[in-house]
């Protein structure tokens, strides 16, 4: 069985799908590429996908991951680009990989977001980015299926900037009016910190309220570095980790792996 780790990108309208929607989008495209899955025992076998920490419903991301496993063997960059062509634009594979290290889950330990904020004074959110930094904690409210929860915003949160909106490339509406970008890293804690979490913690200490929704993107997702503070490629220890051949351990042994070879065989040197 090859396992193959993919990266994709949920872009403009599709940004609204839900995960449930990308799913069965998924599976089409998998049965429309002719991909050979693997599927699970039982009375209702189902194909083989793996997916790791979706972004939430109405956000963007360059960075969504899954992993598929295979019964025959497959190029990675052929298969990424079958299922590219398989999937609707603004769902996109942008990268693929052969599996040789686990634990792709356990890599994921923060994520790269950006935070359009179309109708807000570059200085204003600069100033609301400070009074949440200097915070010891910044407590907010969600709803969830046991009712209204309260958690601490602020310790999640590694890194916070501000800066105007033509600093970024990443926009989804460019606009002419006042508009701000927040960059931030949010380690993946539980409960989980979302960015619209960190907006009610903008608005709770320093009464920012952006008059439309703001448009977040996910920039990357990863393995946190607690010493430089950015957050690694996950698949980058995939592609360190590339087995070693029969071809060059024989090489590597020269003469001595003839001279083993010539020792194994049954019946000897002629």
């Amino acid at each position: 069985m090859q396992r193959i780790r993919l990266r994709y990108t949920k872009r403009g309208r599709l940004r609204f799908t839900s995960h449930r929607d990308f799913q069965r989008a998924f599976e089409r495209a998998l049965r429309r590429a002719e991909v050979p899955m693997a599927y699970s025992a039982g009375f209702t076998p189902h194909p083989k996908v793996s997916y790791a920490n979706a972004a939430p419903t109405g956000t963007g991301s360059e960075a969504e991951y899954v992993e598929i496993a295979l019964t025959e063997a497959r190029d990675p960059q052929k298969l990424r680009d079958l299922l590219d062509e398989s999937l609707p634009t603004g769902i996109d594979i942008v990268d693929a990989v052969e599996a040789h290290t686990p634990g792709l889950a356990d890599r994921l330990t923060a994520s790269v977001w950006e935070l359009r904020l179309d109708g807000v004074e570059p200085d204003d959110a600069r100033r609301a980015v400070a009074a949440f930094q200097a915070a010891d904690t910044v407590e907010v409210q969600r709803r969830t299926k046991n009712g209204m929860r309260t958690f601490d915003a602020r310790a999640a949160v590694a890194s916070l900037e501000a800066h105007p909106a033509e600093v970024t490339t990443e926009a989804d509406r460019p606009t002419d009016r006042p508009c701000a970008i927040l960059r931030l890293v949010v380690r993946h804690v539980t409960p989980a910190v979302r960015p619209d979490d960190v907006l009610s913690g903008l608005r709770a200490v320093a009464d920012l309220a952006p008059p439309v929704p703001a448009a977040v993107t996910r920039l990357a997702q990863g393995l946190f570095d607690e010493e430089t503070g950015t957050v690694t490629d996950p698949l980058a220890p995939d592609r360190e980790a590339v087995p070693t051949t029969p071809a060059v351990v024989t090489a590597a042994l020269g003469g001595a792996g003839s001279a083993i070879a010539t020792a194994s065989t049954p019946e000897g040197p002629a």
